[in-house]
């Protein structure tokens, strides 16, 4: 399949030879002491806490990443291979609100939240991995992420996408996943967890904890990967191809630092690159320059053939409205057409700072039309239809045709949320908006096939393993 482009392959080129020698002459501050010594024994040049990376060292590392990233699930048949399954949609996550499916404010999300969201993405055909969604304001102060990850992996069985704090926080995290699984041994042959950093922060710094944990899941050989967010104006050049530049550079040392440790480490060229707005200094998610900066970088994961995505579909309105959609739509396509083959795309507002359930009801139909682009025209004799066209001629119907009826419930999304109804239907159905049609899919879903996806054995053993730990229970949306 062939990609849109929004650089020539000389731009590319010019983007990677001036991210070498950003890296060789400008180079990063490294402040985990580790890292750096993983550096120096590999051939870098360390100078207190700055690295620099000679062009050789770069050239040799960046070529061992595998050209495949795979996403596990606790169910087999939710695994996800990128490129290949692409596009892989994936909830986008952290956002410490959330718009109250009942009364429809803004408060801070709890773990019953993540429950229900759980619950929903693993329901929702158009979702393939939950990143978690939310914060959880309940848990307590040493329980930060497995209060997130009890509920997610209650209601879920779909991959899981985690970050964890500190070291403490990490070894938590999978002493839980490997009771879920039946023991460390079982967890290995399945890691249904895909763990996520951002171990270099624009610009130019590899911090502690994070870089600290993607060394941890490599050495293990455990799927983790990092995520460059330069935003331009604020942390990279008020410029596009300076920002690529810079982001590109930070990506490539997110990659040698995976690769010195163990090589043939799979990972992904992931990014949140933004245009910052300069009359406020706002964080500009839903900005179609998002959407450049992520088809630039596609192109840039392509010259090096090593699987993309980000997060992208995203907004900045505060309410589920046109602004959201259009925000959502016009990025999102645009990453699509550029050959990106992971998006972190579902449910939030706000610039990723509110969990809004309609919208995660809409995205995934956004999700599945997305599927239905990539899958693109089948082009042979009988799709083609001479015959048919033949038969049927001028003045004639297909509707009857079997060659049509074969085709009715595939060659087309089958929409659910849109609505298609001529304004009579839609009227005495109610005349209902999208947001609510969406909110109503929900309910209906939280009030359907509700189980935990946890024996009550393994859960009695969660709980006697980690006192004090949040309910995690799924309450139907009233």
């Amino acid at each position: 399949m062939s990609f849109a482009t929004l650089l020539t392959q000389e731009q590319v080129e010019r983007i990677h030879e001036a991210s070498l020698e950003i890296l060789e002459e400008v180079g990063l501050k490294v402040r985990y002491e580790p890292a750096r010594e993983l550096f120096r024994k590999h051939g870098c040049s360390v100078d207190g806490e700055r690295v620099r990376f000679p062009r050789e060292v770069t050239e040799k590392y960046r070529k061992m990443v595998p050209s495949s990233f795979t996403f596990h699930a606790r169910d087999p048949k939710f695994d996800k291979t990128i490129p290949q399954d692409s596009p892989v949609i994936i909830t986008a996550s952290s956002a410490p609100d959330i718009i109250d499916p009942v009364t429809g404010h803004e408060r801070r999300a709890e773990s019953g939240d993540i429950a229900r969201i759980a619950h929903l993405i693993n329901e929702l055909p158009g979702y393939d991995v939950f990143s978690i969604s939310t914060l959880a304001d309940d848990a307590p102060a040493d329980q930060f992420t497995v209060s997130r990850l009890y509920p997610s992996m209650k209601y879920c069985l779909k991959p899981l996408r985690v970050t964890t704090t500190n070291m403490k926080d990490t070894l938590s995290v999978m002493e839980m996943a490997y009771m879920v699984a039946g023991g460390r041994d079982a967890y290995m042959e399945r890691p249904f967890l895909t763990h996520h950093y951002c171990p270099v922060v624009s610009p130019l710094t590899m911090d502690h904890l994070s870089t600290e944990n993607v060394m941890f899941f490599a050495e293990q050989g455990l799927p983790v990967y990092p995520t460059i967010v330069p935003n331009a104006g604020l942390t990279s050049p008020m410029s596009m191809a300076g920002t690529l530049a810079q982001g590109n550079a930070e990506f490539l040392s997110g990659l040698l630092l995976m690769q010195m440790v163990k090589e043939g480490t799979p990972t992904i060229y992931a990014t949140l690159g933004t245009v910052a707005d300069m009359r406020t200094g706002a964080y500009t998610s839903g900005g179609i320059e998002c959407g450049m900066l992520h088809m630039a970088f596609a192109q840039l994961a392509h010259f090096y053939d090593v699987p993309c995505g980000g997060y992208i579909g995203l907004t900045n309105s505060k309410v589920n409205d046109a602004q959201a959609g259009y925000e959502t739509g016009m990025s999102a396509i645009g990453g699509l057409l550029s050959g990106m083959d992971m998006f972190n795309i579902g449910g939030l507002i706000d610039a990723l700072k509110t969990f809004d359930f309609a919208k995660a009801v809409i995205d995934d139909e956004v999700a599945l039309m997305m599927k239905r682009m990539k899958r693109g025209v089948h082009f042979n004799d009988d799709e083609l239809g001479l015959p048919l066209i033949k038969e049927i001629g001028p003045g004639g119907s297909f509707i009857t045709a079997k060659h049509t009826i074969s085709r009715m419930k595939t060659e087309a999304v089958m929409t659910k949320i849109a609505d298609r109804d001529a304004r009579t239907i839609w009227e005495k159905k109610g005349a209902l908006d999208i947001h609510a049609r969406a909110m109503k899919k929900a309910r209906d879903v939280m009030s359907t096939n509700t189980a935990p996806l946890i024996s009550a054995e393994v859960d009695a053993k969660l709980r006697e393993k980690f006192p004090g730990l949040v309910a995690g229970d799924l309450t139907p949306i009233a």
